[in-house]
């Protein structure tokens, strides 16, 4: 009993390490940068193991993608203060670099047609079904397209250039109008 208790506390140790040094990998070099020895010999593992977990590189860019923070608290909340809500969480609330590594792998992975579509799927699930969702009404998907967009654009903008190259007046100026903007886009 003791033996089966330490061989799953390490079969999941050994799949958490595996998971973190591939989003590591992935975050720096993208989809197409990235071998599977060069993931298990970050994890400090042999290579097999990988294939173990997780079948194979798709899978584990795939189980990557899916662990990674969801984005569903972007549109927990009402309708009405959404632009305003989400205009500060992008541009005045501070943001940790993990925040954005999702964004970055499927960014760096782009060139990668199989990586591509995972990503689509992943992000269908993830974020435009569940927003499109709590959007309703006419012309859902366009919209929640549109808005996630936006802040893609936001999002890109600001790992570049933290404060926007904007002085702190100029800043709020472009999450007023930044606000107006989402607000109008998820508005029927």
């Amino acid at each position: 009993m003791a033996d089966t208790i330490a061989r799953k506390r390490n079969a999941e140790t050994t799949r958490a390490a595996l998971l973190q040094a591939a989003l590591s990998r992935f975050v720096r070099e993208g989809y197409d940068g990235v071998s599977l020895r060069d993931i298990a010999s970050d994890a400090g593992v042999d290579v097999a193991l990988v294939s173990r977990y997780f079948g194979g590189k798709l899978e584990l860019f795939a189980e990557v993608l899916a662990s990674s923070p969801s984005p569903t608290h972007l549109f927990e909340g009402n309708h009405e203060d959404f632009g305003e809500r989400i205009s500060r969480k992008l541009v005045v609330e501070k943001q940790e670099s993990k925040d954005f590594d999702c964004l970055i792998i499927i960014l760096r992975s782009s060139s990668s047609p199989d990586a591509v579509e995972v990503s689509r799927r992943i992000g269908e699930e993830r974020f435009y079904g569940p927003f499109a969702k709590w959007l309703g009404g006419r012309d859902a998907k366009v919209r929640a397209r549109l808005v996630a967009d936006i802040i893609k654009g936001v999002t890109i903008d600001r790992v570049i250039s933290e404060d926007f190259g904007f002085s702190a007046d100029a800043r709020e100026k472009f999450r007023t109008r930044l606000a107006r903007t989402l607000q109008s886009a998820i508005d029927e």
